[in-house]
């Protein structure tokens, strides 16, 4: 399948969202021209004016609901590749579906509307997560590609609104991305595009979105936040042994533009992640650096000063894929905390 190249016109959906602005500025530098979709035109004024350097290689599109049959139609026309990130991420689902519903009706939703206005498209980027790779256990794992996250849904099928928040969560990007996997299997035959899914676990790192106060950070961001700025956010002990692994939204970004241009990523799942981390590795790292890069907060937690140095990793992931596919080089806890804070301190947090 031809790859895509600088040049080319590429939708990103949910362009606003803390992951998705970035992939658009990587690839308006790489000299891409871009359309981002967002909720409303309101919502797209913050994009124009943060690319406006960009002139004409930049534009919006407005999709109101991505849920909407043919929500897309118009936004897909006349573009080479698609990279589909709006979904939501958010812990707070009482019923499932609220949030099962809308990441599995906008992936197909997309990929309907390609398969009837947009026979250009040579190639789709789906992001999924982790979350549909992983299960929880006692017991440390690594995982990779081949790995699904049945715990979750079956854990709904079983419980419904009386599953665990996090558990919905985790189905909707399973299901969601099972259903790319499908659509993409049945249609076959009549499609002219490859794809790819890109799975990340926690995203770290600067934003660049519009985010007026805390309460507007990812939810990643914000439990960063919390466990560097915030006494007390959860016990020494839970920073020493509770944590996950990460990627810094930087190199993300890049890992999505490499997955439309390497012509190997296509028809592949891809887990993109730096490696594991437990809460007092970035507090440690905070208050390891010098000079602050948050002078407005004089002094920083500290929990248990290396207490996660010997903390044993349930979750870790084999990025050997990503390696040889895509070849990403990894910032490091430093570089991403350092960088981190600085924007929090110019935003006045």
């Amino acid at each position: 399948m031809p790859t895509i190249t600088p040049g080319s016109k590429v939708l990103v959906s949910g362009a606003n969202g803390y992951i998705a602005i970035w992939v658009v500025r990587t690839l308006l530098e790489r000299g891409y021209a871009v359309r981002g979709t967002v909720r409303s035109a309101e919502k797209g004024r913050f994009l124009s004016e943060l690319f406006k350097s960009y002139g004409d290689k930049f534009e919006i599109a407005v999709v109101e609901d991505i849920t909407k049959d043919g929500a897309f139609d118009e936004a897909v026309k006349g573009v080479d590749a698609i990279e589909h990130l709006a979904s939501p991420f958010h812990l707070n689902a009482d019923d499932p579906q609220e949030i099962i519903g809308p990441a599995v009706k906008g992936t197909v939703g997309i990929l309907h509307s390609v398969l009837k206005n947009a026979p250009g498209v040579k190639r789709i980027v789906v992001t999924s997560s982790c979350a549909a790779v992983l299960t929880i256990s006692k017991e440390p794992r690594i995982f990779t590609e081949e790995n699904w996250n049945e715990q979750a849904t079956k854990e709904i099928e079983e419980k419904g609104r009386n599953a665990m928040n996090i558990s919905k969560y985790r189905a909707s990007k399973t299901l969601a991305e099972r259903a790319a996997w499908d659509f993409h299997k049945e249609n076959k035959s009549k499609i002219n595009w490859d794809l790819v899914v890109i799975n990340p676990p926690f995203v770290f790192g600067p934003a660049i979105h519009d985010a007026p106060t805390i309460n507007s950070l990812s939810t990643s961001s914000h439990q960063f936040y919390d466990a560097v700025l915030v006494e007390g956010f959860k016990t020494n002990e839970a920073l020493a042994t509770e944590g996950s692994c990460w990627v810094d939204v930087r190199d993300l970004g890049e890992g999505h533009v490499r997955a439309l241009e390497k012509e190997a990523a296509g028809g592949e799942r891809i887990i993109i992640s730096a490696g594991p981390y437990v809460w007092q590795d970035w507090v440690d790292v905070a208050n390891s650096l010098s000079p602050s890069p948050i002078p407005s907060h004089k002094s920083l937690p500290r929990g248990n000063p290396g207490g996660g140095k010997n903390a044993i990793h349930l979750i870790q992931y084999n990025t050997e894929k990503e390696g040889k596919i895509l070849g990403l080089k990894y910032r490091s806890k430093e570089e991403t905390t350092r960088d981190t804070l600085a924007d929090f301190e110019a935003r006045g947090w």
